[in-house]
């Protein structure tokens, strides 16, 4: 039987030799279904061999069997090599897709959104990352290296920082002393917090407050990741939303995420962000009263949340404080000067499955943003499609005037949703949303004026593979 082997492996060598790649032409899932049919004929006839050679008196394979089980092994180990050679070895290959409806009450806006552009009304709790189609290319290395390149026109974390780039993750992940220590860098999303940003690791459509209004995008850096039994503990040094400093920008920010395991059903995690960032605000002007662009300024971000899964309950929650340096919307009244934005807000999530493919879902968030007028991470002016900034009133002729400048509002959010798994690869989800705020600051715009409730109905189907 060993001097069969050798002579099949040669035999393969010689026949790969005379026709290199034949199965190039076949698509990576044509090769994998030939493979393994190719290898339950191995199986079948090298029992039946195994037999024959324990039990000879009884007979065995025929010589036609036997050249056909050289046959299939041969063709076997050049799809093999094949397979190998072209870098299909350890490729996975996934992608999903979420086309979404969403009507905005006083926005007077509904229709479906889908790969719509960033600029295409900014980034907004109404128009975050859902409506986004991923193509995602895991490849993992002899040795234990592994790659990522993640695509996601329009709707990934390098069109909301970048523009125009469709890279959601470009990342390489390389084992050092063993494979639980590794160095990471590249294009990395945010890791900070309970929600996903994927659509089939969100429940509901939309994204919690926090999620929106108080995290980073994502990091461009190099740094470690570390597993320790149940610790998972994750850090680089980077740029925060953005893949290349401005002139004259030369600190990153450290940015670092700590995870625990308490068990099958619960775990918690922390995260942190500390270093400098874009500051956007845009409230102090030159002689002509265009703004000056502000150089980049010290955040610091830090947020807790723990999960508990089990049977058909899953509870989430998040605790977050920020606070970003001369980025708040109102300036100081008696100096002029730019002040310190401020922040907190907790989110929680209940879920329940009520039956395996059908779940209900409810979200509750709350953020506290009133010092020096309010201001988040990334909103440095008053922003009435999000409800930030100060509120409104109306005199009672229409006329609509700014509330005290020097408070910003509070924001609340309630979603109720649930999920309906059609099929494997298929979930369908509906949301109703209501957020509110302590004062006038949503805009109608059917009226131009202020309300502190709007309303969101969304409506959404994932599919994945």
């Amino acid at each position: 039987m060993k001097n069969n082997n050798r002579h099949l492996s040669a035999l393969a060598l010689a026949l790969l030799a005379a026709f290199p790649l034949g199965a190039t032409a076949q698509s990576i899932d044509e090769l994998r279904r030939e493979q393994r049919a190719l290898k339950e004929k191995v199986d079948a006839l090298e029992k039946k061999l195994k037999d024959a050679e324990s039990k000879p008196a009884t007979g065995g394979m025929t010589e036609q069997e036997k050249q056909d089980f050289n046959r299939i092994a041969i063709k076997t180990e050049a799809l093999e090599d094949s397979q190998e050679s072209m870098g299909f070895r350890l490729l996975k290959i996934s992608g999903q897709m979420d086309p979404s409806f969403i009507y905005n009450k006083l926005q007077r806006r509904s229709g479906f959104q889908f790969l719509n552009k960033v600029e295409d009304g900014g980034y907004n709790y109404d128009n975050s990352y859902f409506g986004m189609a991923i193509l995602d290319f895991q490849k993992e290395l002899e040795g234990g290296t592994k790659w990522r390149f993640t695509l996601a026109p329009n709707r990934g974390v390098g069109s909301v920082f970048d523009g125009n780039s469709p890279v959601h993750e470009a990342s390489v992940s390389i084992p050092l002393s063993d494979l639980q220590t590794r160095f990471i860098a590249g294009q990395i999303p945010d890791w900070s917090g309970y929600e996903y940003l994927q659509p089939t690791l969100n429940k509901l459509i939309t994204h919690n407050l926090l999620f929106d209004f108080t995290l980073p995008t994502a990091y461009t850096g190099a740094g470690m990741e570390i597993v320790r039994g149940k610790w998972i503990y994750k850090g680089v040094v980077a740029n925060m939303n953005k893949s290349m400093r401005d002139q004259r920008e030369r600190s990153p920010v450290f940015a670092y995420r700590v995870d625990y395991s308490r068990g099958e059903f619960q775990g918690f995690g922390f995260a942190g962000t500390h270093g400098k960032a874009a500051n956007f605000t845009e409230n102090i002007v030159d002689g002509l009263g265009e703004p000056i662009p502000q150089r980049d300024s010290t955040v610091h971000l830090f947020e807790f949340d723990a999960y508990f899964i089990r049977g058909d309950w899953t509870a989430q929650a998040q605790l977050s404080y920020g606070m970003q340096r001369k980025a708040a919307i109102s300036v100081d009244p008696v100096t002029g000067d730019l002040r310190d934005a401020r922040w907190w807000g907790i989110s929680t999530l209940a879920a329940h499955k009520f039956t395996p493919r059908f779940e209900g879902i409810l979200r509750m968030d709350y953020l506290n943003n009133r010092k020096n007028g309010g201001g988040l991470l990334g909103y440095t002016a008053s922003d009435d499609r999000n409800g930030i900034g100060p509120g409104w009133t109306d005199d009672g002729t229409g006329t609509w005037t700014q509330n005290d400048t020097e408070k910003g509002t509070n924001r609340f959010a309630l979603s109720m949703g649930v999920g309906y798994l059609f099929n494997l690869n298929t979930t369908l989800k509906a949301e109703y949303r209501m957020d509110r705020a302590t004062e006038a600051v949503f805009l109608d715009a059917k009226n131009g004026g202020y309300k502190k409730t709007n309303h969101l109905i969304g409506l959404g189907v994932v599919v994945s593979f």
